[in-house]
């Protein structure tokens, strides 16, 4: 019993883990959404997470087994770099086309602010849990 009473908290914490790692990444994809060259060559492409939850296959039918959530990869964005006419540019072609990152900064922005809430809805979880439990505890203490 108190190990499924515990999971809730874990379930919280894995959740804002996830989106700690969710805005790290976006926060380097808007620090790098300039860079025309990167350590693989080219423009620097856009990241992502790739995330999945975790069931804990031992419970029964009746219960959820859900643990939590974990990051299984971070992936780069396959989509197709812009191309700048700049001929001043360091690295523009000869005909002064320069291909920049995949980064679109109103997209990592919202992506941001999606993980942001997202985090803030699991601490908001993990505190009323919390606050659950010391009322409880509370109550048992009186009823001595």
């Amino acid at each position: 019993m108190l190990t499924k009473l515990f999971s809730t908290a874990d379930i919280s914490a894995s959740g804002m883990s996830a989106e700690r790692l969710r805005m790290e990444t976006v926060a380097n994809n808007i620090a790098n959404a300039n860079s025309t060259r990167s350590a693989e060559g080219g423009p620097y492409r856009r990241k992502q997470l790739v995330f999945s939850s975790l069931v804990d296959a031992s419970h029964s039918s009746t219960t959820t087994g859900l643990k939590g959530v974990e990051v299984l990869a971070q992936q780069s964005d396959e989509t197709p770099f812009p191309e700048v006419y700049s001929p001043g540019h360091p690295d523009a072609d000869e005909n002064g086309i320069v291909r920049m990152p995949n980064v679109r900064l109103p997209n990592e922005m919202i992506d941001l602010i999606t993980a942001s809430r997202s985090y803030e809805a699991n601490l908001k979880a993990l505190t009323s849990f919390k606050e659950m439990v010391e009322q409880t505890l509370s109550l048992l203490r009186g009823s001595r």
